[in-house]
């Protein structure tokens, strides 16, 4: 990827163009930087409660199904859902 464009090669249309690509990547590069945090994090926070458990510390306060709520939380791809529905589905379960 070269760093500019030669400016006067381009069109106003074609400056454009490049701006919405490089937006779109820039968007894709922190997506992709947010969920590698998050897997990170995930499993950052694995290897500390198995050290913990080696030591016989106290048991995991956190469950395999928190681990899974956390990990679909993470990926999940699109807007946000809906709270008031999230809200009613915690309160069935």
């Amino acid at each position: 990827m070269d760093v500019l464009p030669d400016f006067t090669t381009l069109s106003d249309a074609d400056l454009k163009h490049k701006i919405e690509e490089l937006v779109r990547e820039e968007e894709e590069v922190s997506r992709q930087r947010r969920l590698l945090h998050g897997t990170i994090d995930i499993l950052r926070a694995e290897l500390v409660d198995r050290v913990k458990r080696r030591q016989g510390e106290h048991p995991s306060p956190i469950s395999d199904v928190d681990i899974q709520r956390l990990t679909e939380i993470l990926s999940h791809k699109g807007p946000p859902p809906d709270l008031t529905a999230e809200l009613e589905q915690l309160d069935e379960g």
